[in-house]
């Protein structure tokens, strides 16, 4: 005997049609984001690459109208004459030790004074931190002849220590602001954990903040050495035979010709651009396992 088949069991269910809108605004978005990206990218590379192309192209190449967008003649002349100029390896070595030195004394000063301002609150905090936006919107020009006088009696005159201390004045607010920001998303629980373990302020500090706060610290790194590398003003007024390389240019610059200019520009580039890519790598490791 056949039983009746079920109207429940015949019913084709129907879904609900599945607006797809909200998808293709998120591709739109997306391919949006990227046209952007590249774009942004594309408007910052395209004068590397053209000062790379013309520092390892030929006096002619220089010379001729219109330039090729692509390498031609391509030659290493350019760059070895520049290095074989007098005094540019021995300011080469003198950015890199103002550098390096301006980096040190920052994160030496601006690590702790961005972590008092982010652990304690204290009167006058808020118009310490305009100060510090202040002093770094003063121009360094109004200070030349001050600073020149003072370095002159103190003996800092034409010295690497010198330039170096008024880098580290010029980045100081930018270090100070930037870890701040970076030590109020450390999480205050595990501070307080490290204390109740027997941990000093210092200890807690340097075991625990330091390390979860190595991001903002590389940041601020990479802000600091690259001002230092670029700023030519207080390095040519407060030097005149240990300068920089910048000061050297810029000294040089109107008896030059464009090899020499190009040459100049893309050994001032280099340099900073491996320092970013190294601290860029390790920022965001840094980065990736602090959120993990």
């Amino acid at each position: 005997m056949t039983r009746p088949a079920s109207p429940v069991g015949n019913a084709t269910t129907r879904l609900p049609p599945v607006d797809l809108a909200p998808l293709r605004r998120h591709r739109r978005r997306r391919v949006l984001v990227q046209v952007a990206a590249l774009a942004a990218t594309a408007f910052m590379v395209t004068p590397l690459y053209l000062i790379t192309l013309s520092a390892f192209s030929t006096r002619d190449a220089l010379n001729s109208f219109p330039k090729s967008f692509l390498p031609r003649d391509v030659t290493t002349s350019t760059v070895t004459r520049f290095l074989d100029t007098t005094g540019v390896l021995e300011s080469f070595r003198t950015s890199l030790i103002v550098g390096l030195q301006t980096l040190v004394l920052s994160l030496v000063i601006g690590a702790p004074a961005g972590y008092a301002v982010a652990r304690w609150v204290f009167r006058g905090r808020d118009l310490y931190q305009i100060g510090l936006l202040l002093i770094r919107a003063l121009p360094i020009a109004v200070l030349a002849v001050p600073l020149s006088v003072i370095f002159l009696e103190i003996n800092l005159y034409d010295t690497t220590y010198g330039v170096a201390l008024v880098h580290t004045g010029l980045a100081l607010p930018t270090t100070v602001l930037i870890t701040a920001s970076v030590f109020v998303s450390v999480p205050h629980d595990l501070e307080e954990a490290a204390l109740l373990f027997g941990c000093t302020r210092a200890g807690a500090f340097r075991r625990v903040v330091l390390p979860m706060a190595l991001p903002g610290v590389a940041a601020s790194s990479i802000f600091t050495f690259v001002l230092s590398w670029n700023e030519v003003f207080a390095a040519g007024v407060l030097t005149l035979r240990d300068r920089t390389l910048p000061a050297l240019m810029l000294s040089q610059l109107s008896q030059s010709g464009l090899d020499y200019r190009f040459a100049g520009g893309f050994a001032m580039v280099v340099p900073s651009l491996v320092f970013i890519a190294i601290m860029r790598r390790y920022l965001l490791n840094m980065w990736g396992s602090t959120i993990r």
